[in-house]
């Protein structure tokens, strides 16, 4: 069936339309024209409001629908975890293992590479967020298997680059070394630094050498001050770094976030996590990870210390913060949840974006930045 969606702006993944009719053949994007200008062959759709945008797409989401990728490292809690986030608008996301066992990490790669083969929606890749981190700014990581990087797994991350199209690698320069990262680099992994108290000079050492995204700016790592920037400094101050953001309102203050968002202008771009765990998509009020209680209170996780593990959040909540609160302009805003993390990743496809003659994966959302339904 041929449509033409009208009554709702459009962001193609740049630029945002308005009084324009968006052309579907059954889920195919054919194209966006004037609304008076509809081919003939379309059917007129008329929507009340709001925004069609590509689905978005996630490069941190450690669980969903009740299930931790952690504890499911197999095609069936891959699919809970994608399905989970479909209902909230994703539809391109990098499941996050949180630092595990080798064997772990070995099964989390074999069910990604396994889930892709299958093509199952949603899946593009894997983040493997640790364990070669920094047990000082460890956050709700397990310090007990926290450790330095090795031969043996370096050769197993150069050998999973060859295997999936993406993958992301969040790295501590304390327990990685300048070389490892080039190598690692070089192979197609996206190395990102984050959980690290590195100072400024050993965070520009890694970007020099390869690494070029931070993983939840701020969070989990060492702070800007007046004579060690450390890396949220070198982050801000290197135009060339992407990094991504947890902007929940709780992770960063709203100033942090405007502050960021006032110093990164390109060509590296602050993009939108949702850092989520299993809460997503399901009611479920208490987790475990790595075998400690997750509690979720007020819209927040943490562990049983008031440690925060991870967010209780959506792509289009973290959309409404930045366009309410902060008064970022939409365009930018529904960047950062589609285009931005895409530019990351070394295949995004189509994600992200809106191509002819491709699956458009588009979404809706209402006046208020809420996720309605998918299109």
């Amino acid at each position: 069936m041929n449509r033409a969606l009208t009554g709702a702006d459009v962001f193609d993944g740049k630029q945002l339309h308005e009084g324009k009719a968006f052309l579907l053949e059954g889920d195919v994007f054919c194209g966006i024209v004037p609304a008076e200008s509809v081919p003939a062959a379309f059917e007129i759709e008329e929507l009340s409001g709001g925004t069609i945008l590509p689905g978005f797409v996630d490069l941190q989401a450690n669980g969903g629908g009740g299930v931790m990728f952690n504890d499911e490292t197999s095609a069936d809690g891959l699919r809970a975890i994608a399905e989970a986030h479909a209902t909230t608008g994703t539809r391109a996301l990098l499941p996050t293992l949180i630092t595990d066992t080798p064997s772990r990490t070995r099964a989390a790669v074999e069910a990604v590479e396994a889930a892709i083969e299958h093509k199952m929606p949603g899946i593009i890749g894997i983040h493997l967020e640790g364990p070669h981190l920094s047990v000082a700014r460890k956050g709700a990581h397990d310090p007990e298997l926290i450790r330095p990087m090795t031969d043996s797994d370096e050769a197993f991350l150069v050998e999973t680059a060859k295997r999936l199209a993406n993958v992301m690698l969040t790295v501590a320069p304390e327990n990685v070394t300048c070389n490892q990262i080039a190598r690692l680099s070089e192979a197609g992994v996206i190395v990102s630094l984050g959980h690290t108290d590195c100072t400024m000079a050993d965070a520009e050492a890694a970007f020099e050498a390869g690494a070029c995204c931070v993983t939840h700016l701020f969070n989990a790592m060492s702070q800007m001050g007046n004579r060690e920037p450390g890396l949220v400094g070198a982050t801000l101050h290197t135009s060339t770094i992407s990094a991504g953001m947890i902007a929940d309102d709780i992770h960063v203050h709203q100033a942090s976030m405007r502050v960021a968002l006032s110093s990164k202008q390109g060509p590296g771009n602050i993009f939108l996590v949702t850092d989520a765990m299993s809460t997503v998509g399901s009611d479920i009020t208490e987790l475990k990870l790595n075998g400690r209680r997750i509690l979720r209170q007020n819209g927040q996780l943490t562990l049983e210390d008031g440690t925060l593990a991870g967010a209780d959040l959506e792509l289009s909540h973290a959309l409404s913060i930045l366009v309410e609160n902060l008064g970022i302009p939409k365009e930018r805003a529904f960047a950062m949840a589609t285009l931005f993390p895409a530019q990351v990743l070394p295949q995004p496809g189509t994600a992200g974006r809106f191509v002819v003659g491709s699956a458009a994966n588009a979404i809706l959302l209402d006046d208020n930045l809420g996720y309605i339904r998918g299109l």
